[in-house]
């Protein structure tokens, strides 16, 4: 009986031992695929100047365009911008749309729970930008009984959202459009990453300023699929060496006007 049974949980061993060998079937062949494809497909948003948006000539341009094709050259592959939404731009990224999402995304804990990402890019957060006459706003204090913009389904958003008393948070599916907006008076203040205020103040000298307090910090880099660690690894590898080689330090002097990684 002692080796009828000896034998049965043996035999129940070794069937568990081959399931365990059949569950390890789904391997992460994210890179893999990517290599084999030869392209990696890059989701955007192409409307947030000065990290992604188009030229007069409607082609993709930006600081995070750049770091996606020098990405490419150190990667070995072909970069294929995918414009999209933002909206619905991780939704679209789970339905394998494209690989990797590079569109000035926050490396938040919540965002953390569904997608992987890169080590931080860049650093942003949320600043205040209003008119260079406006003295009515010193800080997000003075928010109450006006008009504040911001990007629809950002950070800022659910920031600005929490503030009580605003006459209207309005939620903008490009920045340019909250620029003009602010230029124009109809909302009083914009709540944005830094770089891309910067980038309109610099460009429309003496129409914009941005305000000595900010809601925050936050660090912004690539997201991938949950499961496609090898991807994101290789990612960061490739980053780094960027970093390394002075690379990034090029591409931020050329589109922010000084070295963030200095």
């Amino acid at each position: 009986m002692k080796k009828v049974l000896a034998m049965m949980v043996s035999l129940f061993m070794m069937a568990a031992i081959f399931s365990g060998c059949g569950q390890k079937s789904s391997t992460d062949d994210s890179l893999e695929k990517v290599k084999k494809a030869g392209v990696l497909l890059v989701g955007m948003h192409d409307d947030y100047p000065p990290m992604e948006f188009r030229n007069e000539g409607d082609e993709k341009v930006g600081f995070e365009v750049d770091l996606a094709k020098e990405l490419g050259k150190k990667m070995g592959v072909k970069i294929k911008f995918v414009s999209n939404a933002w909206d619905g731009i991780f939704l679209a990224l789970n339905s394998k749309k494209f690989d990797v999402i590079m569109s000035t995304v926050s490396i938040t804990d919540e965002r953390k729970k569904t997608m992987l990402f890169s080590e931080p890019i860049v650093y942003g957060g949320n600043a205040i930008f209003v008119k260079a006459d406006n003295t009515s706003i010193k800080n997000e204090k003075d928010f109450p009984g006006k008009t504040i913009g911001c990007e629809a389904g950002s950070t800022a958003q659910d920031i600005v959202s929490k503030i009580s008393g605003l006459r209207d948070l309005k939620k903008y599916n490009a920045a340019p459009d909250a620029f003009i907006d602010l230029k124009n008076g109809r909302i009083s203040a914009i709540v944005t990453d830094p770089m891309v205020g910067d980038y309109y103040s610099a460009k429309e000298k003496g129409v914009y300023k941005r305000l000595k307090s900010t809601l925050n910090k936050e660090p912004i880099g690539a997201a991938f699929r949950k499961n496609d660690k090898a991807l994101r690894d290789e990612f960061n590898k490739e980053f780094n060496a960027l970093n390394k080689d002075g690379t990034l330090s090029k591409l931020s002097t050329k589109w922010f006007g000084y070295d963030i990684y200095k």
